[in-house]
């Protein structure tokens, strides 16, 4: 059936009990609906890598911990950090979006819900500990609502170019939500549309993540200044070694 497909497709951790379940229900169908079925789903697949066989582990204990409600504590590196850290977090749920798993969770340090690429979490341990999930709250729906709310336009559009290392440009052009801005990609430049609101918001932290790569950023200018005033605000990384801002 097309939803055992794309679970499989998407490294689910538990397709054979999906399986199982599933073929029990086409079972108790007459032979017509299950014509009808195998006509509707016969030519559908999922063309799509599955997730690594690290991710699977993670994926089995994070759906146990979210239907425990039980606290787990992560080992996290974040994109293009040079160093993982630790933190507690109360698994809401699980969510695929293209080709990756993401845990959304409260995260005891941040004091708010986050969004967690499973994937980059390299260690996962539970604790003595227990929450209580909010009511009638869905992942997906969470992280489809996040997308849809940070992209939406609060004043006129502009275009931003940023030139760097293909494995750089990667990372954010696949950025869960900078991915929803990509314009035009090539091997060596990402060409992205945001609106002037949410660029001013967003983007200068976001770039200054990226401790070690180059990036250059021609235009606009204000993103230039607003980038060399946070850099003067946290004095965490210097601007001539990561990002020359041209």
């Amino acid at each position: 059936m097309d939803t055992y497909k794309f679970a499989q497709g998407a490294g689910y951790p538990y397709t054979e009990e999906l399986e199982s379940a599933l073929k029990k229900v086409e079972n108790g169908l007459h032979d017509e609906q299950r014509d009808d079925l195998s006509r509707q789903t016969g030519g559908l697949d999922v063309i799509s890598p599955e997730s690594s066989p690290s991710v699977v582990p993670l994926l089995r204990d994070l759906e146990q911990a979210v239907n425990d409600g039980r606290t787990v504590r992560i080992v996290y590196r974040k994109a293009n950090a040079e160093q993982a850290d630790e933190r507690e977090v109360d698994p809401y749920g699980l969510a695929y979006d293209r080709n990756e798993w993401y845990t959304v969770a409260y995260c005891h340090r941040s004091q708010a819900v986050r969004t967690f690429r499973v994937d980059r979490i390299a260690r996962l341990e539970q604790i003595e500990a227990w929450f209580e999930k909010p009511e009638r709250f869905s992942a997906s729906d969470y992280f489809q609502d996040q997308s849809e709310r940070e992209r939406a336009a609060d004043g006129p559009p502009t275009v931003i170019p940023i030139e760097g290392e293909p494995d750089t440009l990667n990372a954010i052009c696949g950025h869960w939500h900078m991915r929803h801005y990509l314009m035009q990609r090539t091997d060596r430049e990402a060409q992205f549309l945001l609106d002037v609101p949410t660029m001013n918001k967003h983007l200068p932290r976001y770039l200054l993540t990226f401790g070690t790569a180059a990036i250059r950023i021609r235009e606009p200018l204000a993103l230039k200044r607003r980038i060399r005033r946070w850099h003067r605000q946290s004095h965490s990384i210097t601007i001539s070694e990561t990002i020359e801002l041209h």
